[in-house]
């Protein structure tokens, strides 16, 4: 099957050309910015704190999305897993931030590597023909390594990702690296926040049940990252020239366990941590005669991968 792109003019360009003309006049000064994927869990966060930054965000996403800020303007985004024109959007921008993809849901590689891999590829071409612009990609912990290891990771380890979300991610990264352009490649750890998803949200949903919690001996550390961090990671790769050409690891400083998790929610529902302290070995072997061995490597082997290397250009994290 061939596919043609898709024009971004129609349903993207005339939009933000008339949005943009109203606005041109009064924010020559502010850099604009294009945030792909706007409307999923990291995109809502980040969009208003870029905006609050000085940025003027062009935020597509493929859902219809409105912000309550003069300086973001929301646009479509259309199906990455299509060829489509990225030139559009492009010409309106001095950086792009691109989170748009997928995750936290069962596909199989192709549509992995449609999405994620080939879709950034076409976007980082696009950005090689249209001048100097800045592209800020945010990969994945995934693309570098497994669930767990078991040593501390740092950037410059050798990318082993073991599954079809870790390998379009790592593929995506390459294509960064051909296209010859400006870029800084993100790769965060697990994030949490309002509206979060994946294994955060799973925690968190036990962690509010009235019952005692079975993980009180669970002692394997994991890197974690909050929203907040995230955020300000982006705008310390959006403005920081050390930030160009390079790869960096995304956490919060200190990692946690999931009995530390557990106790931190709780408290700050005002409830006790109430944890019992089963044995891990009983734990794992509970979880693998469900079925559930992914999950168990997830809580209860580690993952610890510190931001040394982005705080030595400066990134200033907040310690939760």
């Amino acid at each position: 099957m061939t596919s043609q792109p898709i024009p971004a003019h129609d349903a993207a360009g005339a939009q933000l050309h008339a949005a943009s003309d109203s606005q041109r006049g009064r924010d020559k000064a502010k850099p604009r910015v294009l945030v792909t994927g706007a409307g999923g869990f990291v995109g809502r966060h980040l969009v208003p704190y870029l905006a609050t930054q000085g940025y003027t965000v062009i935020a597509a996403s493929r859902a219809a999305s409105s912000f309550e800020n003069p300086n973001i303007i929301a646009v479509p985004l259309p199906d990455l897993s299509h060829l489509f024109d990225w030139e559009p959007l492009l010409e309106q921008c001095d950086s792009v931030v691109h989170l748009a993809g997928i995750a936290h849901k069962y596909a199989g590689d192709d549509v992995y590597d449609r999405v994620n891999h080939r879709a950034t590829s076409t976007l980082a071409r696009a950005i090689s023909r249209n001048g100097k612009k800045h592209l800020v990609f945010v990969s994945s912990i995934a693309a570098q390594s497994g669930s767990y290891a078991d040593h501390e990771l740092t950037e410059n380890d050798f990318p082993t990702p073991n599954n079809a979300y870790g390998r379009s991610k790592f593929a995506a990264e390459q294509a960064i690296h051909a296209a010859g352009i400006s870029f800084t490649i993100l790769r965060p750890v697990v994030i949490y926040g309002e509206g979060e998803k994946g294994n955060f949200a799973v925690v968190h949903r036990l962690s509010r049940l009235p019952v005692p919690l079975p993980f009180g001996a669970l002692s394997a550390r994991r890197s974690v990252l909050s929203i907040q961090n995230f955020n300000s990671a982006v705008e310390t790769a959006l403005s920081n020239p050390r930030a160009r050409e390079e790869t960096f690891i995304v956490s919060d400083p200190t990692p946690v366990t999931v009995a530390d998790l557990i106790a931190r929610y709780r408290g700050s529902l005002g409830k006790s941590p109430w944890l019992l302290s089963v044995p891990e070995s009983w734990i794992e072997a509970a979880m693998k005669a469900a079925g559930q061995g992914a999950i168990w490597e997830r809580i209860g082997r580690p993952l610890v991968a510190p931001p040394t290397k982005l705080i030595a250009i400066g990134w200033e994290p907040s310690k939760f």
